[in-house]
């Protein structure tokens, strides 16, 4: 983990030892201070000294004026080192979770993977911020106040001998009572996030069903998770508090009560004996400071094996070492492929599919809700790698392909595509950011969206919404469509991605790509024999398998499950 998060310090390094160097040279005059001041009550004040009294009244105030100023210019080395460091993990991690596959993030999850950006970010930042000024600070200090005490007063320093190995076994007690803690309330934290972000994402669901009660009881378990966690964790940790008081009050009135003593006894001067209390107030303040650091790190050592986790992940589909970077046709086949979605899985999701399709073709495919005709289409842009056979475009397999060769020549338009914020008209860019707007209109065209968008205020400078609310979902489709044929890829794959549209529209826009694209290869996934019974052969899918492979005509003659469908959609016309 360590190994992990030191490569995102990269360019404030120099900022992250300067801070510790400032914070060292602060210590080191802080600890002279006390010694300095017993010598001006030993030699200035007890004596009526006052030109000593002078002259070592002014080496302080220089001291005091450099240690000012150290302090300060670790303050802003290490809050400038802490958020530079913070914005590269957040940087690497939005990063790599670019290469990830589907596989990747249905391990993390959106919501665990939001939450890792924000929430265990920002723990590890201060966490870092603390390492690099006051955990320097806190050991230097209480080595310095011990250091400086054996030489004020061997006897009166063995105090600090007995009791700072107390505490350190009190500490370590606590760090391991809460460490065990804080993974569980990073994982509620995940399921608070998934929460909200379901009732956002879906509110229009939720004031439709009344499940607005419903939605405030499921974020009150998860809050209420949390907070008994946090409580838990946070009343094992307070005991530091009550270890420090103790310590504090036992040093104190140890070194009241023998210092008086070693006093009387000529063995120690008032000078000296306020020179120790000094440092006793000092070595407990760096035990304050180091419990209450040791707090931050139980929290942020949880939140760095999180992104720890998410960078040193590795992409399950990567480019090959040599990839082919010449697509040069929409041929298709599928040779004795079998895919699971999880390793251990016995239940696989495609189950020895063989299937050519040549380039140009028009293939539909169809089949009972759960039949896998997604994943199959899945297979040929590689959003996920097969387990057996192999998936060949162009003569190629799709393993040995660069992947953004492969995924700009295929263009893949889901039933529920997402629009950005933006214009429609930067939307549409996003098959072709060097398109020009001669070619975003007739992509526009072609998917018969280009009338709608005319009469829009601002035509194609209309701002979408936030996921595409302000226009319907028949709009939706058509833009998501026309952004695919921007790409002018060599396959276009179209999933359901007609539902929202009328039929006689639907039926436009299979026309104009037919007579648009007529060397595409077309790839057209129905629950709608309407949508498909013009394509040059039709899949029938059913439990993972290829069931029958025709014509709308042959599959009504011979297939049981084709001429079911077909005459149960007929007859609900």
């Amino acid at each position: 983990m360590i190994k992990t998060l030191k490569r995102s310090i990269r360019q404030y390094k120099k900022l992250s030892w300067a801070s510790p160097l400032l914070v060292i040279f602060e210590v080191l005059i802080e600890m002279l201070i006390p010694y300095l001041v017993g010598m001006m009550i030993d030699q200035g004040i007890n004596k009526g000294n006052m030109s000593f009294i002078w002259q070592l009244g002014g080496v302080l105030l220089v001291m005091t004026i450099l240690s000012l100023l150290s302090g300060a210019g670790a303050s802003i080395t290490s809050a400038h080192a802490a958020a530079g460091f913070a914005a590269n993990l957040r940087h690497d991690m939005f990063y790599h979770t670019q290469d990830y596959a589907f596989e990747n993030i249905d391990k993390f999850s959106s919501a665990s993977l939001v939450t890792r950006m924000t929430t265990d970010v920002t723990n590890v930042q201060n966490s870092y911020q603390m390492l690099i000024r006051i955990a320097v600070r806190a050991p230097m200090m209480l080595i310095l106040a011990v250091t400086m005490s054996v030489i004020v007063s061997p006897k009166l320093s063995l105090v600090f001998v007995v009791l700072v190995p107390i505490f350190a076994i009190i500490l370590v007690g606590i760090i391991m009572a809460a460490n065990p803690i804080f993974p569980k309330i990073f994982r509620g934290y995940d399921r608070l996030n998934r929460t909200v972000r379901e009732n956002v994402r879906g509110i229009r669901e939720v004031k439709t069903y009344v499940q607005e009660q419903a939605q405030i009881k499921q974020f009150n378990k998860a809050a209420q998770y949390i907070y008994k966690l946090f409580a838990k964790a946070m009343e094992i940790i307070s005991m530091q508090i009550f270890a420090v008081m103790l310590v504090l009050n036992i040093s104190n009135l140890l070194i009241c009560w023998f210092g008086t003593h070693l006093i009387v006894g000529g063995e120690l001067t008032t000078g000296q004996l306020v020179s120790m209390f000094s440092y006793s107030n000092s070595v407990l303040f760096a035990l304050n400071i180091l419990a209450m650091i040791s707090t931050q790190i139980i929290m942020s050592m949880s939140s760095g094996r999180r992104i720890a986790a998410v960078i040193d992940e590795e992409p399950a589909i990567k480019n090959p070492v040599k990839p082919v970077t010449d697509l040069n046709n929409g041929d298709i086949v599928f040779d004795h492929v079998s895919f699971k979605y999880e390793e251990g899985d016995k239940h696989y999701a495609l189950k020895d599919i063989n299937l050519h399709i040549k380039s140009g073709e028009t293939i539909g495919i169809i089949g009972e809700t759960g039949s896998s005709k997604s994943t199959l289409v899945s297979m040929i842009p590689r959003l996920y790698d097969v387990d057996g056979g192999a998936v060949r475009v162009a003569g190629h397999n799709v393993k040995s392909y660069d992947l953004r060769t492969l995924r700009d020549n295929v263009a893949m338009v889901l039933q529920k595509n997402v629009l950005f914020s933006g214009t429609i008209k930067s939307n549409l860019l996003w098959g072709n950011e060097n398109a020009t707007d001669e070619e975003v209109i007739q992509a526009a065209k072609t998917a018969h969206a280009d009338g709608f968008v005319s009469e829009m205020k601002d035509g194609y400078d209309t701002v979408v919404e936030q996921g595409g609310n302000n226009v319907s979902g028949g709009q939706k489709q058509r833009l998501t469509i026309a952004r695919a044929l921007l790409k002018k890829p060599k396959i276009l794959i179209l999933d359901d991605s007609t539902s929202a549209v009328d039929t006689a529209t639907e039926r436009q826009i299979r026309e104009a790509l037919r007579k648009d694209m007529p060397e595409t290869t077309k790839i057209i996934i129905s629950q709608r024999i309407v949508s498909i019974k013009d394509a040059d052969r039709i899949v029938v899918m059913n439990h993972g398998r290829i069931e029958d492979i025709g014509t709308h005509d042959e599959l009504i003659k011979r297939n049981d499950l084709y001429s079911t469908i077909a005459k149960f959609q007929e007859e609900s016309r």
